[in-house]
């Protein structure tokens, strides 16, 4: 989706791992990032920096066996910290591939593009 000349950036799994990494990579192209689930694999302060500016959504199964919470949680503290609107959400009940957020679900994903209308900084 295109607002304002940018665009969302969003993905499943090692698709999310990606969506942080083109987003802090050309940070002029986009509004937000969303990964369902995934993070920016081996971060580093100038990597996070550039998506400060963006709205970051990060959602994880309480069941997923991978194990991307501490991670996926401790970036968006620190992003929170620098000012940015960023939610960690861990999905109740949820494996690595997210039922919660598929098919009529995906609604949600979709309610992350409005809510940057408002804004993506403090």
């Amino acid at each position: 989706k295109i607002q304002d000349s940018k665009f969302h950036i969003a993905g499943p799994s090692n698709g999310g791992i990606a969506a942080f990494h083109v987003a802090a990579a050309n940070p002029q192209y986009f509004l937000s990032v969303t990964a369902f689930p995934g993070y920016m694999w081996e971060p580093s302060p100038t990597r996070l920096q550039a998506i400060s500016k963006m709205c970051v959504y990060m959602y994880v199964g309480e069941l997923d066996e991978y194990m991307w919470h501490g991670e996926m949680k401790k970036e968006a503290e620190f992003l929170r910290a620098k000012g940015t609107v960023a939610h960690y959400t861990v999905e109740k009940g949820q494996p690595h591939r997210l039922e919660t957020l598929a098919g009529a679900n995906a609604v949600r994903l979709f309610e992350n593009f409005e809510e940057t209308k408002r804004g993506c900084n403090k």
